[in-house]
């Protein structure tokens, strides 16, 4: 629901079909009166680049403006070296000599905490990032908008664009995985807290003087139920080796292995009820479930569902949530709804740099943009 009168959809409508961001496609059968047209975003309108980095990778799309991923790489990459940035930069500057059409910008999502999308300075432990300047870095480099962000924010993002979240104006975006992440949408606004830190549900006390977490706590969520967690909780049961992983339990729990059955279940008891909290603290209408964890899901569910449904109150036992098949480049689709979202923000959470996109976006209908 967009709450505005029919007068004022005509309207704007109308303007956005004077400056070309939209176009009418084709008629759909009347219930009475003139036949109604479909509308559609103009492809030409602008394309979206969004990058997912990984300590070890990195990924990079182009995003037409309605969502559709026009071209996916994944490059090696190493964020602990001295020049990683730099060599950030490279790959991107290849990206833009590939792309013929007009850039919007670039939008970045990263494993750590951003100070604002705008300053798009990181700290990241994963990738042994801290007070890293990268937004900075980059749009001097490339001379176009840069949009940094926590990469499950990104993903909220893409989901109130293209997912789930187009139809509720309040929700979760869960995400498992080497940790678990989650991006907060209320009333229809990602909320990111006073640092860019809100939504690190791995990091919730779990265990009191339970494991030493990456962000130097003690018993996070992520030291229970998290990839490395689960795959030391399988080696000490002798399911795995330590050349193993994660993927090796999920074979021997589809195998019918009940020890590693068990290990997810038990996992999937604990992730519940810790989201079960954060459904008191946000009151959303639905969990959106997603990540690469999910492959184990038939697993982690029996769990889940005890423990998401017994932290409920009474009244809300019944709230759902969906699960969503996973692809890899959904990261860095995520990273590009930044930029996608950014001209249609009214909480300008972008700050100066989606004023820049909102500017490429209004003068490159008439060309006077070029890569």
């Amino acid at each position: 629901m967009i709450n505005l009168s029919p007068a004022t959809v005509t309207q704007v409508t109308k303007s956005l079909l004077k400056r070309n961001l939209i176009e009418e496609l084709e008629s759909v059968p009347s219930a009475g009166g003139r036949p109604a047209r479909l509308i559609g975003l103009v492809q030409a309108t602008g394309v979206a680049i969004g990058v997912k980095v990984a300590a070890k990778l990195v990924e990079i799309v182009s995003v037409g403006i309605d969502g559709t991923i026009l071209s996916a790489h994944s490059y090696p990459y190493d964020a602990a070296v001295q020049d990683a940035f730099e060599r950030l930069a490279v790959l991107l500057e290849g990206t833009i000599t590939e792309l013929s059409t007009q850039i919007l910008g670039v939008g970045v999502g990263v494993a750590g905490s951003v100070n604002s999308q705008d300053s798009g300075i990181v700290d990241a432990p994963t990738l042994g990032w801290s007070d890293a300047r990268l937004g900075p870095f980059l749009r001097e480099r490339l001379q176009i908008p840069v949009i940094v962000e926590n990469d499950v924010n990104a993903l909220a993002v893409a989901e109130r664009l293209y997912g789930t979240g187009q139809t509720y104006s309040s929700f979760l975006t869960i995400t498992i995985g080497r940790g678990i992440g989650c991006g907060m949408i209320v009333n229809g606004e990602l909320q990111r807290g006073a640092f860019g830190g809100a939504g690190e549900i791995g990091h919730l006390p779990t265990k009191i003087d339970g494991p030493l977490c990456d962000c130097g706590a003690q018993g996070c969520l992520e030291t229970i139920v998290g990839q490395k967690a689960l795959e030391s909780q399988a080696r000490e049961l002798g399911l795995i080796t330590e050349s193993s992983g994660l993927d090796a339990v999920l074979r021997l729990a589809q195998e019918g292995n009940a020890q590693a059955e068990q290990l997810f279940k038990s996992a999937g008891v604990v992730l519940g009820r810790a989201i079960a909290a954060v459904v008191h603290i946000i009151d959303p209408q639905i969990v959106v479930l997603l990540g690469e964890g999910i492959a184990a899901w038939e697993f982690w569910q029996p769990g889940f569902e005890k423990g998401f449904r017994s932290g409920q109150w009474a009244t809300r036992k019944t709230l759902p949530y969906v699960v969503e098949p996973w692809d890899d480049d959904k990261w860095a689709l995520g990273a590009a709804a930044l930029v996608l979202a950014a001209p249609f923000d009214a909480s300008n959470t972008a700050g100066g740099q989606g004023r820049l996109v909102r500017e490429r976006l209004g003068t490159s209908v008439s060309g006077e943009i070029k890569a």
